[in-house]
Order: structure tokens, then sequence, then C-alpha cells
């Protein structure tokens, strides 16, 4: 963005002090690296714990705690640790947890030291750098690839996306499924696909219906399984799991944001951060070691933010744009969303379809689950159970809102002057159709 857009922001956000202008200006900072600017502005941006875990994590892969301090002491430790926990980030808890009671010893207590299990030695360490050297492993020992395989659905279960299911078809499926016939034309089969997107749209939905389609093992790789405080063991984490999917073909790795593995190098804080981004190049590129039979899926909320070198040809060189369903898709994710739930006959779909442009996947069972909980309001004030009706629709829809508006504004600036051979034109053509 650029600075007098963001100076415009600023004064929106001192006029207003609206908190979704402040996650945005927020966002802005931390995509620049701009650490300091960003734990300042935090100061006066009132956050919910929930709404302070992607931050924290973000400041956390850049080794950049210290910044937080100021704003961490403000905090109730407790509704911070359990939000992280929440957000299946319990590694990190832990290490804020040590982090705290090494700046706050007040919060140290017992409850906390068994729930993330902190022993004696833990608590004997100082406040210096946990770091040391790895020396080469047995790749037994580093990761288990089974800890990270999941079951998969088909395109079956994808509601919409029939642009997207009709390309990775074309471009994935079928040399799954005929490896013989594309073979004849010296195709590789598998090679790396990137999802992107906004958040909540079904990029990792899809990725498990494409191995489902595929009948091919699928891995979901979290950004938390493989980054390590130690030097050295991301690199063999990440080798580790390339090595074990290489005995198991075929098979599909999906790794959920990508930038927090592939983020660009000139804006890494450390080494270790540069060195995590060469090792994952390097097992991109290692066809010679076997790669053919294995579908390396990714997915990204900031494509814009991912190093240009995973984007060239043979590494993620497909690139496929997964936006906010249509009028047709919103209707039928909402029907698939009230299946077996109580309902009366006069909800009609297509009008709160209409009313509902912009929402995402998860937007839109969000508004179901608040039309339900408006039905069981209703339920106990009237002493009987009540279905859930259009009426129940209508107030929900006057307290949600879409959270791809974001997005689309930050993708749309990208599209326009930083569309590098025409990477984003599929975000312009939905732009340009649907007017966002």
């Amino acid at each position: 963005m650029e600075a007098s857009a963001l100076a415009a922001l600023l004064e929106a956000y001192k006029i207003s002090k609206s908190t979704d202008i402040g996650k945005l200006i927020l966002s802005q900072y931390l995509q620049a690296g701009e650490f300091a600017k960003a734990s300042e502005f935090l100061l006066e941006l009132s956050l919910k714990p929930e709404q302070l875990v992607e931050t924290i994590v973000a400041f956390a892969q850049a080794s950049q705690l210290d910044q937080l301090q100021k704003v961490l002491v403000m905090q109730d430790a407790t509704s911070i640790l359990q939000a992280l926990i929440d957000q299946n980030q319990e590694a990190l808890a832990k290490d804020l947890y040590i982090y705290w009671c090494q700046h706050q010893p007040n919060i140290k207590n017992i409850f906390w030291d068994n729930r993330l299990r902190i022993n004696a030695e833990t608590e004997e360490q100082d406040s210096r750098p946990r770091l040391r050297v790895v020396e080469k492993n047995d790749l037994a020992e580093v990761t288990h690839l089974s800890d990270y395989k999941q079951a998969t659905v088909t395109f079956k279960d994808v509601v919409g996306l029939e642009a997207v299911k009709e390309q990775i078809t074309k471009r994935i499926i079928l040399p799954f499924q005929k490896p013989s016939f594309f073979q004849k034309f010296k195709k590789k089969i598998g090679g790396g696909v990137l999802l992107y997107g906004p958040p909540g749209c079904g990029k990792t939905l899809i990725a498990r219906a494409t191995a489902g389609q595929c009948n091919a093992s699928f891995y979901n790789i979290q950004a938390a399984d493989v980054l390590d405080m130690y030097i050295g063991e991301s690199e063999q984490k990440l080798r580790a799991i390339f090595e074990k999917a290489r005995a198991d073909k075929p098979c599909i790795l999906f790794f959920d944001e990508l930038e927090a593995l592939a983020g660009k190098r000139e804006h890494a804080r450390n080494s270790s951060t540069a060195n995590v981004v060469s090792q994952f190049l390097t097992e991109l590129d290692g066809y010679s070691q076997g790669n053919d039979g294995i579908l390396i899926l990714a997915s990204t909320n900031v494509p814009w933010s991912v190093d240009p070198a995973f984007l060239r040809p043979g590494r993620f060189d497909r690139l496929f744009f997964v936006p906010p369903p249509d009028k047709v898709a919103r209707a039928a994710i909402l029907q698939h969303q009230m299946k077996d739930r109580p309902q009366e006959n006069n909800i009609d779909f297509d009008l709160i379809a209409n009313k509902t442009s912009g929402y995402s996947g998860a937007d839109l069972a969000n508004l179901v689950e608040m039309a339900a909980d408006e039905a069981i309001d209703s339920s106990i004030a009237q002493g009987r159970e009540v279905a859930i009706s259009f009426d129940h629709f209508r107030e929900a829809l006057t307290q949600s809102r879409n959270s791809t508006s974001e997005w689309l504004t930050t993708a749309r600036n990208y599209a326009r002057y930083a569309n590098d051979g025409g990477r984003y034109d599929d975000v312009l053509e939905f732009l340009n159709k649907y007017g966002k």
C-alpha cells in the first residue's frame, strides 16, 4: 500500500476509531515488516484476545516478541493463553507463557504450569535465546508424516466453485487418473499448485477434495509443524516431510498459509527464515529425487507476500483464484448449512443470497448459526421449540457483514499495479464482473 493511502487510513482512524480500519492499518504494518510501528499502534487499538492471536503469531514468526512487551503487559495473560490454545497455537502459548514468567513472575501459576507441561528443567532456563545447532538426524526421528494425514472428500462435498473445480480436473486430476496417457506427451504427474483468495472461501476444502478425486493420500502441513525455535530443525523437518512423501506416492502435500514458510526473503528478519525458504525451494526442485507423483498444493491469503522464486515454472507454476461464492453458490451453501436443522417453509434462500454479496462460505455458515441463535432465543422466550424462519435470517442479516471486502480492496491494488505477467487477471475479472 502506498504511503499516501496508509496516511489516509490513519487519518480516517483518528476520526472514526473504527476497529476494522485499525485492523487494516495493522495488517499493512505487519506486511511491511514494521513491527515497532505495529506494536505502538496496537496500544491504542482495542482488540479482544482472540483477535490478537494472528498478530502474536506474526510477531513470533519474525522473532519480534520483544516488540510486543508493552502490549502484552496490558493484556490478561489467561485470556491470551486460552485464545492461543483455542486456535491451535499451543506451542506458541507455551513459549509466550515462559516469556511472560521471565518478565512478569507474578503471572506464573501451577494451573498453566500443568496445562502447558512446564517441567523443572524449563523453569530453570534463563532469558537468553534458546538456540542450538542441530546435527544431521535420522529422518524418522524428526517427524512422522502420518501425524498430518487427514481424511479426504470429493468435489460433491464442495458447493460452488465450479470454474475452479473444472480447472483442477483438467490440470491436476486427469494426469493422476491417466498417468500413462500424459506420460506419452512427456508430462510429469505432480508439481505445485497455489490456491489464493480471501479467507473462508474454501481453499483447504478444495485441496482435500482434490486429493479425494485423485485417490491420493492427503497430508495437511501447518507452518507450526515445520517452524522450530532451534537452528536447523525447521529445514530438517521440511526435508523429512518431502522424503517420506516420496515413499508414499501418489500423495498430496498441502501447505496452509504458505507465506509463513515462503515469505519474501528480503523481508526476513534473520538468516534462519531465509534458510527455510531456500530449503523449501530445494525440495520443490527435487524431481531428480523422485517428486514425480507428488502434488504440492498450497494456499495463501496474501500471494503478494510469497517469494517470487516460488512462482516460477516448475514450482508453484499454476495459480488458482478461489473467489467468494456467486449468488447461485451462496444459495446452495445456505441450503447445505441448513440441512437437518428445524426450519420453516418460508425461507427464501435466493433472496438471502441476493443480500449477501461478497460473503464467503465461512460468513454464510456463521449467518446460519446466527439465525439458529435467534430461533433458540425465540424458543426460550415462548417456552416451545421454534423452527428457524425467514424472520430469524432477516434479524441475523442486520448483525452480520462480509469478511472479504478488505481483502478485495487490497487485492484490487495489487491486480492493477503489480500484476506481473497477468498473475492476478482472475482477480481483475472477478472485480469487473461483480463491481467490487
